[in-house]
C-alpha cells in the first residue's frame, strides 16, 4: 500500500521506490521508516508534545498497542506502589502521579516506538532519516 502516491497513477515499481524524496514536505526532525511489506510510518524524533498533552493516547492512535500496554503496566505499578507506600486512596494516587508520567511519555515514547518498530523489521528510507535516527540513538 502507497499512501502518497509515488509517482501518480505510473505503475513503475522502481520509480516509486527511488522516490521517497518526493514525499510531502517533512519536517527535518521527522523520520520515514519502512518495513518488507511497503508500510510506511513517518514520525517525530524526540520530544512528544502529543504524549505531554494526551498522555497515552498517541500509542491509541498509532494503533501501537505494545508499548500502550507497557506504558500502562509502568502507571499501573507506580500508582499501586505509591498507594501502599503513602496510604493514599487509588485515585489520589493518579492524580499526584498524572503529571509526571506524561513528562516521563514525552520524553521516552518516540524513542520507545521508532525502536518496536525497529524490532518489527522497519527500516529508514533515506539517509536523511537513517542519519537522524542514529544521531538521536533510535536505532543501534
Amino acid at each position: 500500500m502507497n499512501p502518497f502516491n509515488f509517482g501518480g497513477n505510473n505503475n513503475d515499481d522502481e520509480q516509486n521506490k527511488n522516490n521517497f524524496n518526493m514525499l510531502p514536505i517533512i519536517p527535518p526532525n521527522y523520520a520515514v521508516v519502512k518495513n518488507d511489506k511497503d508500510d510506511i510510518r513517518v514520525n517525530k524524533v524526540g520530544f512528544s508534545f502529543t504524549c505531554l498533552i494526551f498522555g497515552v493516547l498517541p500509542a491509541i492512535f498509532r494503533g501501537d498497542w505494545y508499548n500502550l500496554f507497557c506504558m500502562l503496566g509502568i502507571e499501573a505499578f507506580c500508582v499501586m506502589l505509591l498507594t501502599y507506600v503513602t496510604g493514599m486512596d487509588l485515585y489520589t494516587s493518579i492524580g499526584e502521579l498524572r503529571l509526571l508520567f506524561e513528562i516521563v511519555w514525552g520524553f521516552s515514547y518516540n524513542f520507545m516506538y521508532f525502536r518496536h518498530l525497529q524490532n518489527l523489521g522497519y527500516k529508514p528510507v533515506d539517509k536523511k532519516s537513517a542519519e537522524l535516527l542514529k544521531s538521536h540513538h533510535y536505532y543501534k
